[in-house]
């Protein structure tokens, strides 16, 4: 959608697109794809419009929270630090485009916490919102004055999330990070070769967290329209985690045996596994089913495969899993990426090529009906960001607000709180609140 506050896209404009180093694109507003967004957006308020929302968060967790809400259709004001703004904003190396990733359709409120008129200005907005969310360490909103206690007596109705590295127990006290819980809860054992545990390659238990937060704040809102009143929500990376270990847990209960990592895991299908094209590329094929094999079989001129008792079902392809790979290399090594793509996709047998997170800004798919949003990185370039992954009905889930500077829309929102011009003045002037 190219209804944008801040720095503004009109239809027709062609603008510089970041594509990743080196690399750049220029990206062209469809008209009549505005028009069409506009229309949606009008006449189909989004499913969360109305729901408001203070947001205290940093790095992922919590901001893919806020912004999950937020695409959904809430108002949610990201509550930063004065005068600085989110650490966030200024992290390097593979971080950098953490701030502008996660905080798009979302306003931004600089405030000084530690000082007694910040705590003030927060207490007094917080009477009038739906939801808190929060991912500070332990203690941090207690310390502030703003933690669940302090802030539900003011507002009876307020659902307020926390974001943390565990749920309640032993640990609840403990700092985490994503790559912490991952070698706690055994994923970063499962996801590198034997001997060498490696992280996931993206924050995946921090998303993973913040969309476990989103749930539990929609069933307390679903709640509070019966009871009248909100509660106190808490999602958590060790345990989303863990979630995310079940079936490795569930498979040493079926068999007995404690699983390998995956690159040394047993077969569950005979061919799901890598190969190399004769041009050099690499593609991933799956034959998972008695479908897949029946087609590839007929397309390769396999009759004796096809007849072959030993291949009769998927757990006997499986025992011929390496003889079947095999014969299966030669054919793809003969073969081009494109032209594998080709008949892949022909004969209906699950597959993809090797790709690197560069090459999805061309992707057709996700540049269908634009599901790549044109995303402002503060104080760099535009580039092209994946819309939330769901469609529901004819909602837009597009882009309503560039990721803000820091306390862009201060004033404005103190004055929606009823804030008189003279009062947000002194505040500034105090530095108890900075726009």
């Amino acid at each position: 959608m190219t209804i944008i506050h801040g720095d503004r896209i009109t239809a027709g404009q062609t603008v510089p697109v970041a594509a990743g180093a080196g690399m750049a694109h220029s990206l062209r507003i469809d008209s009549r794809q505005t028009q069409v967004s506009r229309q949606m957006t009008e006449n189909a308020p989004l499913p969360l419009a109305g729901i408001r929302v203070l947001e205290f968060c940093q790095t992922i967790m919590g901001p893919s929270c806020g912004l999950v809400l937020a695409d959904l259709g809430a108002d949610v004001i990201k509550v930063e630090p004065a005068p600085d703004g989110d650490k966030t904003r200024r992290l390097p190396g593979f971080a950098a485009g953490f701030f502008g990733g996660f905080n798009r359709n979302k306003r931004s409120l600089a405030v000084d916490l530690k000082s007694n008129r910040g705590r003030e200005v927060v207490h007094r907005l917080a009477a009038s919102v739906d939801v808190v969310i929060e991912n500070y360490a332990p203690g941090t909103m207690e310390r502030l004055g703003c933690g669940w206690e302090t802030l539900s007596r003011i507002n009876p109705r307020l659902v307020f999330a926390s974001l943390k590295g565990f749920l309640s127990g032993p640990y609840e006290n403990r700092p985490a990070l994503d790559e912490v819980v991952q070698f706690m809860a055994g994923l970063a054992y499962m996801t590198g070769p034997p001997g060498r545990p490696l992280r996931a390659g993206t924050s995946i238990i921090d998303i993973m967290g913040g969309s476990y937060a989103v749930i539990g704040i929609l069933c307390a809102l679903k709640e509070r329209e019966t009871t009248g009143k909100g509660q106190f929500v808490k999602s958590a990376l060790f345990e989303s985690t863990a979630f995310l270990m079940s079936q490795h847990m569930a498979g040493i209960s079926a068999t007995g045996r404690e699983p390998q990592p995956m690159p040394a895991r047993a077969r569950a299908w005979a061919i799901y596994e890598t190969f190399e094209t004769g041009d050099g590329e690499q593609v991933f094929i799956g034959i998972t089913s008695d479908n897949h094999w029946r087609a590839w079989c007929e397309h390769f001129g396999w009759a004796d495969e096809l007849a072959d008792p030993r291949n009769a079902t998927n757990e006997s392809r499986v025992v011929e899993g390496d003889r079947i790979a095999a014969r299966i290399a030669e054919i793809v090594r003969a073969r081009t990426l494109a032209q594998m793509t080709t008949i892949l996709e022909e004969i209906a047998v699950p597959f993809s090529p090797v790709a690197k997170p560069v090459d999805l800004f061309d992707d057709p798919q996700l540049n269908h009906e634009g599901r790549l949003l044109e995303v402002h990185l503060p104080g760099g370039p535009y580039t092209r960001l994946p819309r939330l992954p769901v469609e529901i009905g004819a909602h837009d889930f597009g882009l309503r607000r560039q990721p803000p500077a820091v306390g862009e829309q201060t004033a404005e929102i103190l004055a929606e709180a009823g804030f008189g011009a003279e009062e947000i003045d002194a505040l500034s002037k105090e530095g108890a609140v900075s726009p």
